[in-house]
């Protein structure tokens, strides 16, 4: 019998138990550049996102849409399912919400690929990190619970374009063309961009050389969060070499300017594997589009804990 695990089942994995499971499967061997490339569909009102993997016994496909002009509507921005099926019989074993799948498993794989540069800022924060986060959404609030998880905060403050009343895991929203970002840039040691801006939302030279800076909001070749100044400046992290030069335009276009060797590229298998932390001196750049793999796994861990009863269940 197919199992459905809504968004409580999903989400109840939890933060550390979603970034273990992406170090984990990096560790074992998993390897990301084989992983099937997404397929994204224009339609009339947004994009359809078609992201299948399959690895270690197990095949799933996410399908996902994207709908910009849902937020006048008062409506979801992004909706998604995800379905999980045993790699041997291709029986599907689990239907996951794919919005609270998508939720977790974004800010866990940032979290994975900056955890060095993470704890290394976290021992040095005598009274915890700052954090500085562009985009005020669920994927902005869940980065920020995600590494909250993982290592003290001592401020966090939320830019926008508009502004807005006070968010619950925020000290501050302001604007973004408050003069006080500026400042709070300069000073954070986390940076997160969790936007659908099409252009930079922030100026890479205010970046200080110790920041880890997590990047999600793009994962198309014409649209950016980062300057290539930023770039230029950093130890760039991605999730696979091929992704990224194939969608990152955060990558793409710095590449393209001439800001970025992409032989300097460096994966988190890379990382993981090198147990090598990134060069010091220089701020770390975690930049990822989000890849079925990792849809993948976090599925598998969320549905192995949901532990019901179920015919051929898998032995842990």
């Amino acid at each position: 019998m197919t199992e459905l695990l809504d968004a409580e089942q999903v989400f109840a994995l939890g933060p550390v138990g979603a970034v273990r499971t992406i170090r984990d499967a990096l560790a074992a061997g998993l390897d990301p550049e084989s992983d099937i490339p997404r397929a994204i569909a224009p339609l009339a009102h947004g994009q359809g996102l078609f992201m299948p993997s399959e690895a270690d016994g197990w095949f799933g496909v996410k399908v996902a849409t994207v709908a910009p002009g849902n937020a006048a509507l008062g409506l979801d921005r992004i909706n998604a399912t995800y379905l999980l099926h045993d790699s041997r019989t291709l029986r599907p074993a689990a239907i996951l919400d794919g919005v609270a799948l998508t939720t977790l498993r974004t800010p866990a794989v940032s979290v994975a690929g900056g955890i060095d540069r993470l704890r290394e800022l976290a021992g040095s924060a005598a009274d915890g990190l700052r954090l500085v986060v562009f985009g005020a959404g669920p994927q902005a609030e869940w980065h920020v619970r995600t590494i909250r998880a993982h290592a003290p905060v001592a401020d966090v403050t939320a830019v926008t374009r508009r502004g807005g009343t006070p968010l619950a895991w925020a000290d501050r929203h302001p604007t973004a063309d408050d003069a006080a970002v500026a400042d709070h840039v300069r000073a954070a040691d986390v940076i997160v961009t969790a936007t659908s801006a099409r252009t930079p939302v922030l100026d890479g030279r205010l970046v200080r050389d110790a920041a880890l800076v997590l990047a999600v909001g793009s994962h198309e070749p014409s649209v950016r969060e980062l300057d290539g100044t930023l770039i230029a400046r950093a130890t760039v992290v991605v999730d696979s070499r091929a992704s990224a030069l194939r969608e990152a335009g955060d990558v793409i276009q710095a590449v393209a300017e001439g800001a970025l060797d992409p032989d300097a590229l460096v994966t988190m298998a890379d990382l993981l594997r090198s147990r090598a932390a990134p060069p010091g001196g220089r701020p770390t750049v975690v930049k990822t589009c989000g890849m079925g793999w990792q849809d993948l796994v976090v599925a598998v861990a969320a549905y192995r804990q949901a532990g019901a009863s179920r015919p051929g269940a898998r032995a842990e």
